[in-house]
């Protein structure tokens, strides 16, 4: 199964992606971590050792215009299968999870990152996995991602969103994008709920309840503060984790 997750940003989809990975893994599935995020911090939430040594792949700039199929002096890029290989040059391990980091433009007014989203989506779309494979996409925040077509073959897309108008303003846009590009199943993982008046703000102004509904917790903040993995911290977590684990794999 290939998930994506989404929603406006500091709403808390690196957290919510790194506890269900690390429940995924616990349940006995092969998780393969991707963060699109152009602001990576995946490997930190996941508690990654030598996070300065993993090799983002849009740092290999000519790999990726060769693979995206540009040729000089042309504004058009194609897709080019030849991304095979690029699992193993580019995937780390550690505890059972894999973790694979496209990175982000460097420097300001870098441009645009067609060639990375070119080579993301041809290894979104080739990769075939057997029922127990999992491929966790964590996407930049917002909406752009899916006017790029970046997210191509994901089974299943969840939007993250706080109980606040802005954040389920977004949530909505972001919904009714994957809807018109046919994401199979989409839902809301609500975070940052306190109460039922939370709930019942949300299941409202979404026309829908969560698929699940994470609060505010003070452990996982002083861990990300503190640089320590947050799946190590989740504790009273665990169960809502479990909740979204069986809802994903109905």
């Amino acid at each position: 199964m290939k998930i994506a997750i989404s929603g406006k940003g500091g709403v808390g989809k690196t957290t919510i992606m790194a506890l269900l990975a690390s429940h995924l893994q616990k349940q006995g599935n092969e998780v393969l971590v991707i963060d699109a995020d152009p602001s990576p911090h995946m490997a930190q939430a996941l508690g990654f050792n030598n996070i300065d040594e993993i090799t983002p792949i849009a740092d290999m700039t000519a790999l990726l215009v060769e693979r995206s199929g540009k040729t000089a002096g042309s504004p058009f890029y194609q897709i080019n299968p030849q991304v095979d290989d690029l699992l193993a040059k580019f995937m780390v391990e550690q505890n059972d999870i894999r973790l694979m980091v496209l990175g982000a433009i460097q420097v300001g007014d870098g441009g645009c990152a067609c060639p990375e989203n070119t080579v993301l989506r041809r290894l979104l779309t080739k990769l075939l996995l057997s029922p127990s494979q999992m491929v966790l996409l964590d996407m930049e925040a917002g909406v752009e991602h899916l006017g790029r077509g970046t997210i191509a073959g994901i089974d299943h897309l969840l939007i993250v969103v706080n109980p606040t108008r802005s954040s389920v303003r977004t949530a909505l846009k972001i919904k009714k994008l994957a809807e018109d590009v046919k994401i199979p199943r989409i839902s809301f993982i609500g975070n940052l709920v306190q109460n039922e008046d939370d709930e019942a703000f949300l299941s409202t102004f979404l026309n829908e309840p969560p698929a699940a509904s994470y609060p505010e917790s003070p452990a996982i903040k002083e861990a990300e503060r503190e640089g320590r993995p947050i799946p190590a911290v989740a504790g009273q977590l665990d169960a809502i984790s479990e909740k979204l684990t069986q809802y994903l794999l109905q």
